[in-house]
């Protein structure tokens, strides 16, 4: 798995699991235990991963959803 995204920010990763699972592409949280378990301070931020085969269809879906910005360098 790859990861696009890596961020705190709690809408944005549910806006983006959301958007990607209505195309039918597999993706996964990793890393929210250790954000739960850190509390608010930020340290542990959470990663969205997506299979390498839906790696280029995932980032044109997430960029025309205006999250092109939130993306990791590919």
């Amino acid at each position: 798995m790859h990861e696009l995204i890596r961020t705190n920010d709690p809408v944005v990763l549910s806006y983006a699991e959301s958007l990607l699972g209505d195309f039918g592409i597999h993706c996964f949280i990793a890393d929210q235990s250790m954000s739960v378990l850190e509390g608010s301070i930020g340290a542990f931020q959470r990663r969205l991963l997506v299979d390498a085969d839906e790696i280029d269809r995932a980032r044109r879906i997430l960029t025309e959803a205006g999250l092109g910005a939130e993306l990791r360098d590919a």
